[in-house]
């Protein structure tokens, strides 16, 4: 708060509209903010687990909130100005990995005497299911409706999410803005249910395909799919972290609506958001006339 102005803050602090606080605790809401870690066991770690799960809450709003920035600039054309803000997407994702080591060091009995508590309090649910991370994940274009299913108590987040179902992912605006630049989009593709989960396209793995044939050729867009790709596997390697986490603390106990824990999160690991920008690498480049393991092995 240095650069404040002091008379800007003696202003505010003598209308009262800091009640008592610093300009500091004000603004941040830190009283709120530390309100908000109620435990309901006697575990020692049952405070690391919460604050970790609400920060990684904070980073996935905070994540939707940039793609939404970007979506505006590509509805705009504005290639430069969504590259930008996906790169601050990339950022984000950084201490969403990083948060995962404070509650690494948790056995399965240091959790359940948490998870068993929360239960009988709250009943179960598991944070794939909150609504931040939902919205999070169509926005990513990952679509799946079923899973609205799980917000019927919550009427005001069933409808937000139901719009996120049935509006443009970032994927879908992409395309979109590649259209009206001039690139071959099928045009049944932008004019898709855009609720149903998406079906990859050759046209599109063509398209990818061409960006990058030419390393000198449309750097900006190369930038945009580089940029992508990472914000891809940076969603991959959250939910890698998470498997290994659910093996680690929860083991092969039913969990996630009956189902064994680690079953059910397996298959979520196919579920890499922008597809045709990964399957197009098997065709970008010119590769060598024999693979390089094979070399010396011709009799």
């Amino acid at each position: 708060m240095s650069d404040t102005p002091t008379n800007v803050v003696e202003n505010r602090a003598s209308t009262g509209s800091f009640t008592g606080q610093t300009p500091y605790s004000a603004w941040m809401q830190t009283d709120a903010l530390h309100s908000l870690q109620r435990t309901v066991s006697d575990h020692p770690g049952e405070h690391a687990w919460i604050t970790h799960v609400q920060v990684s809450e904070l980073y996935w709003m905070l994540i939707i909130k940039e793609i939404q920035t970007a979506q505006g600039f590509l509805r705009a054309d504005n290639l430069r100005q969504a590259h930008r803000t996906l790169l601050r997407v990339v950022a984000h994702q950084e201490p969403l990995q990083a948060i995962w080591r404070s509650i690494d060091w948790m056995t399965p009995t240091d959790l359940l005497a948490i998870l068993s508590r929360a239960v009988a309090t709250y009943g179960k649910d598991t944070a794939l299911q909150g609504w931040t991370y939902r919205q999070m994940v169509y926005l990513l274009g990952i679509k799946q409706p079923q899973h609205l299913e799980h917000f019927k108590p919550q009427p005001q987040r069933w409808a937000q999410l139901n719009q996120a179902l049935s509006e443009p992912s970032l994927y879908d605006d992409v395309l979109a803005c590649f259209s009206r630049i001039g690139m071959n989009v099928p045009k049944a593709l932008l004019e898709r249910d855009l609720s149903a989960p998406y079906t990859p396209s050759k046209e599109v793995e063509e398209l990818w395909r061409d960006i990058y044939a030419d390393p000198d050729g449309n750097v900006e867009l190369q930038q945009l799919g580089e940029t992508l790709a990472d914000i891809a596997e940076g969603f991959s390697q959250w939910k890698h972290r998470h498997l290994m986490a659910t093996r680690r603390t929860f083991g092969a106990r039913p969990a996630y609506f009956g189902t064994e824990g680690v079953a059910w999160l397996v298959p979520t690991m196919d579920e890499i958001p922008f597809p045709e920008l990964w399957s197009a690498r098997t065709f970008i480049g010119d590769p060598p006339p024999v693979c390089p393991h094979m070399a010396g092995r011709r009799s």
